[in-house]
């Protein structure tokens, strides 16, 4: 009696075991899911830059004037475009005038006297000359056409003296009016002024070796504008000088800007507390539109590896562990096992394991979503 007993126990057991999964299997509400066509299109593998990159520019010049002074005119505002050469402040030069005027007087006084030294030359040339063919004739003595000689070289010696002496002040010219040059503080190149943060009036000086000192005016080469973004060190192999990138920026929300890996560094950094990364620089394809960017600004970078074009795609989102998906098919999310090829944050290869047109699910934020469970398609079109 106890042995058929236990048997139909179990049989009991087991029927409401399978009573109720059938009820919950065909009994529970359908899940609601959105759904993706495995359609064909572009996929893109790409590496990212691993911290926010930044617009740079190659040529930026914080300028300071070359000598120190109060500042008597300031020529430029922030915004406006300059010319190479072209004078952004200028200070108090009265000292500076004042110096090359005295020089200038000076070089005056000195060529006077190399004309006066080298007449003199002249004129004793010309005795010695007429006494020597009196001295032919015995009409000089010997001793007096010695004194003459002498008189001739000495007349010679002094206009050369004198000659160095006018070298000098011409020297000492350019030297003064070096430094009234250096009283005009002049843009380097053609660009943009960044900041002036020198005022009328203020006292202004030069930047000096191991010294911080406050520049005058920064200028910006709009021409010379790059990004620049730090790359994960596993990336470095196969990052390379010409690969395309996508850039966006977050003033232009929405948008990738197209450009070119100009530059990869050849060393990796290793910053304390940060991963090693190496660096790379990117120029835009729209050079005018790159040009309007603010240095400083952040950037983000996507390097585009490898391209390929017409395959069948899935959104990466839909992927699950281990290269699975599900696939909403007669009302139910059957588990496919998928061979992906290349990928993105965007867009997955599909090698083999769905065709085209098939209906992935993409919204995976449920428990509900399970292989197996009844489904719906959510807001169909």
């Amino acid at each position: 009696m106890k042995r058929p007993l236990r048997i139909l126990l179990v049989l009991l057991v087991v029927a409401a075991g399978l009573w109720l999964f059938r009820a919950r299997l065909f009994g529970a509400e359908a899940v609601a899911v959105r759904t993706a066509r495995v359609a064909r299109g572009v996929v893109e593998e790409s590496v990212t830059n691993s911290k926010a990159g930044t617009v740079e520019a190659r040529r930026r010049s914080k300028l300071s004037p070359g000598t120190s002074g109060v500042v008597a005119e300031v020529r430029v505002e922030r915004g406006q475009r300059v010319a190479q050469g072209e004078a952004l402040v200028v200070l108090a030069d009265d000292a500076q005038r004042a110096q090359l005027l005295l020089a200038q007087r000076a070089l005056e006084v000195a060529e006077a006297t190399h004309v006066r030294a080298c007449i003199a030359a002249e004129r004793a040339e010309r005795e010695l000359s007429r006494n020597q063919d009196l001295a032919e004739k015995g009409i000089v003595s010997g001793d007096a056409l010695d004194q003459l000689a002498s008189s001739r070289d000495l007349a010679r010696a002094s206009c050369s003296v004198v000659a160095a002496e006018v070298e000098h002040a011409r020297a000492a010219v350019v030297a003064a009016q070096t430094e009234l040059d250096k009283t005009i503080l002049r843009s380097p190149f053609d660009g943009i002024v960044a900041e002036v943060p020198v005022q009328l009036g203020e006292w202004a000086t030069p930047s000096v070796a191991l010294v911080a000192a406050p520049h005058a005016v920064d200028v910006i080469d709009p021409a010379s504008i790059y990004i620049a973004a730090p790359m994960d060190e596993v990336d470095s192999e196969r990052l390379a000088v010409g690969l395309a990138t996508k850039v966006t920026l977050d003033a232009f929300p929405g948008r990738a800007f197209a450009g070119r890996v100009v530059r990869v560094a050849p060393y990796v950094l290793d910053l304390e507390s940060q991963n090693r990364t190496v660096e790379i620089e990117v120029e835009l394809d729209d050079v005018d539109f790159g040009a309007r960017l603010l240095p400083g600004t952040s950037a983000d970078v996507e390097v585009v590896l490898r391209t390929r074009t017409d395959v069948p795609r899935i959104p990466t989102g839909a992927l699950l562990e281990g290269g699975r998906v599900l696939v909403l098919q007669d009302g139910r999310l059957i588990e496919r096992q998928i061979v992906a090829g290349l990928r993105n944050w965007d867009w997955t290869e599909v090698v083999s394991g769905l065709a085209e047109g098939d209906a992935v699910v993409v919204s995976l934020d449920s428990a509900a979503v399970r292989a197996g469970a009844r489904a719906v398609l959510k807001d169909p079109p």
